[in-house]
């Protein structure tokens, strides 16, 4: 964590790869939804990201518990958006 803080990108990568588990993990959660699993695995790892470059180490808080909340985020904002655009109609669609 202190060389993250440093700016150095391997530990940042490292940081990275040792959580991609915990991605597939919350990605489990949202198997119910019509979302194909990898779709789900690569939007969670999105937030994975953000919340490693995100994480205050000055904060009395575990980085797995922030990432996953950020992962989860990342999910719903995506489940979100994908239930308005659902709902559209575009022009160039055949009418049935």
């Amino acid at each position: 964590m202190k060389r993250l803080k440093s700016g150095d990108e391997e530990a940042r990568n490292v940081l990275i790869e040792r959580n991609l588990r915990l991605v597939a993990h919350v990605s489990k959660k949202y198997a119910s939804t019509n979302i194909d699993q990898d779709d789900l695995i690569s939007i969670g790892t999105i937030g994975l990201i953000k919340g490693i470059n995100s994480f205050n180490m000055d904060k009395n808080i575990r980085l797995a518990t922030y990432v996953a909340r950020c992962i989860e985020n990342e999910i719903l904002m995506f489940l979100r958006t994908s239930k308005k655009t659902k709902s559209e109609v575009y022009l160039n669609e055949p009418i049935r």
